[in-house]
């Protein structure tokens, strides 16, 4: 039950799902309760992707006579999650271009990714990850709907695993920030956490599998995933360990979409190399 709460919390506090009411108050909040549900974030993942997904599948059947049908279905499940997330991930990635895209300090790089004004670095990372994201998953589209809808599913899922690591593997540094933030972003992950973390992406580890046209391509594609998930979160520890001694809360938005844009090429590169049905 307590699990329960904590996902709860983590749905009210990742996405745009109403949790009101009675639910909302048998879940209760406390800053306990905060930061435990931050190893749920890759759950919250099943309910982007799934909504994504749903989007996708539909746009593809909409306009299936189309040529346009692959990037129109891909731009309709980005609008989709976009609004799903209220654009969370996506406002901390443009923060942190914002503030490391130059040669800042690390004083003045926070000052600048607590301004909630866009700047030139923000602007520019935010566009293209959108394009890339719309590219990638028409790319995907063009091999079926389906299986590009399920891909993004399990993407969203295992992409939410980098802030974790980040909350795990470096402290938290700001200015400034609200109660919540902190209660997030400002204590080191535990153990256990990273645990249910791991285990919601179980799933979404075994779904590739059934996607692929072959054992050998199952196994290239769960790999594929993994490797380039794994590549982004260690590169960006490193990155943010050296130029900000730490992490905020932007920043976990900000490893969530560059793993996320990580799969999706990942993806993408693995299944156009598939031998046509």
């Amino acid at each position: 039950m307590q699990s329960l709460r904590h996902f709860l919390l983590a749905v009210q506090f990742f996405s745009r799902i109403p949790v009101t009411g009675r639910l909302a108050d048998w879940a209760g909040w406390s800053p306990a309760l905060q930061r435990a549900s931050a190893a749920h974030l890759p759950g919250v993942g099943w309910l982007v992707g799934l909504w994504g997904g749903a989007w996708l599948m539909a746009a593809g059947w909409l306009l299936a006579p189309s040529a346009w049908m692959p990037l129109a279905a891909a731009v309709a499940a980005t609008l989709a999650t976009l609004w799903l997330t209220g654009g969370l991930h996506e406002d901390g990635l443009a923060d942190v271009a914002d503030g490391l895209g130059g040669f800042a300090t690390p004083e003045r790089a926070l000052e600048i990714m607590k301004d909630s004004r866009l700047g030139a670095y923000g602007a520019m990372a935010l566009v293209m990850a959108l394009l890339a994201k719309a590219a990638l998953l028409a790319i995907l589209a063009e091999s079926g709907t389906a299986r590009a809808a399920l891909l993004l599913c399990c993407i969203h899922v295992l992409s939410r695993m980098a802030p974790l690591v980040l909350m795990r593997a470096l402290p938290y540094v700001s200015l400034a920030a609200t109660a919540k933030a902190t209660h997030m972003a400002g204590h080191p992950l535990d153990g256990k956490g990273l645990a249910t973390g791991a285990l919601w992406c179980v799933p979404a580890l075994a779904l590739p599998g059934w996607l692929a046209p072959a054992p050998l391509q199952a196994a290239l594609l769960t790999a594929g995933l993994l490797l380039a998930g794994a590549l982004v979160t260690a590169t960006m520890t490193r990155w943010l360990r050296r130029r900000l001694g730490g992490m905020t809360g932007d920043c976990l938005g900000a490893a969530q979409q560059v793993s996320e844009l990580a799969m999706l090429l990942a993806a993408a590169a693995i299944v156009l190399r598939w031998p046509a049905p």
